[in-house]
């Protein structure tokens, strides 16, 4: 590492769960984020700030007036331009060193295995199920764990899938698309869960990249906001799942 690499990331060197070989490690790592909105704008802050060599971000959307409630990675006078165009120039000044590659698409069944292949862990911080299965799908085939989060009006969870052969995917969790699932543009969402949820996913990003502590693999990390509670659940592996089987 430069000098200016062990000063900026001193605070992860003398960590002794990370280090110096923990930081080279980030530095090598290429990950992956499909939606760069409530979940993905924290995640790709703390990512590139912790030294991330490589994030691929994909999203086809522009900024929009009601996305700043939460979605930190965006100003006002960005609005109506492309959230990964702005999205590298804010990633890029917060730390030149990790490489972006902005992918301004909607990630689909037919394309998400191609777009994810070559990385090392996916993030998905999309807001809608079709979209999750379509990356579910992809990691399984491409063997690539994945973090996923999701957030509802004051409530969130992160969960890790396909750590291991024998872990489980998102399909163990939600095998079909809920009939009556909720959008944020419907029900509404306090601004300042997204920022947390999606902090958490950057966290197990770096702790599995880094071989830190223990991961969410296997398990869901619940939160309740209005409550101020959270309980962890261990997550088997479903037998009858569509798309790991089991």
């Amino acid at each position: 590492m430069s000098e200016i690499d062990i000063e900026r990331f001193a605070r992860h060197i003398v960590l002794k769960e990370i280090g110096g070989p923990g930081q080279q490690k980030l530095k090598r790592a290429r990950i992956f984020i499909t939606g760069a909105g409530g979940l993905g704008s924290p995640a790709a802050l703390y990512l590139a700030a912790a030294g991330v060599g490589h994030l691929t971000i994909a999203d086809p959307d522009t900024v929009s007036l009601d996305n700043l409630q939460r979605q930190v990675l965006y100003r006002t006078d960005e609005v109506g331009e492309p959230k990964v165009l702005r999205g590298k120039a804010a990633l890029t000044a917060l730390n030149p060193g990790t490489e972006i590659d902005a992918r301004q698409v909607a990630l689909t069944p037919a394309n998400a295995r191609e777009l994810i292949a070559g990385h090392d862990l996916v993030l998905d911080g999309t807001d809608d199920f079709a979209t999750r299965f379509a990356v579910n799908d992809a990691c399984l085939a491409e063997r690539i764990p994945l973090v996923s989060g999701a957030v509802g009006r004051w409530d969130g969870q992160v969960g890790v899938f396909g750590a291991t052969p024998e872990s489980p995917c998102y399909r163990c969790l939600v095998p079909d698309i809920p009939p009556d699932a909720e959008t944020c543009a419907r029900v509404g969402i306090v601004g300042a869960l997204p920022g947390m949820i999606g902090s958490m996913m950057a966290l197990e990003a770096i702790k599995h990249i880094t071989g830190a502590g223990d991961t969410l693999d296997g398990r869901i990390f619940l939160f309740d906001g209005l409550a101020a509670e959270a309980r962890t659940l261990r997550l088997p592996r479903d037998p009858a799942c569509p798309a790991c089987g089991g």
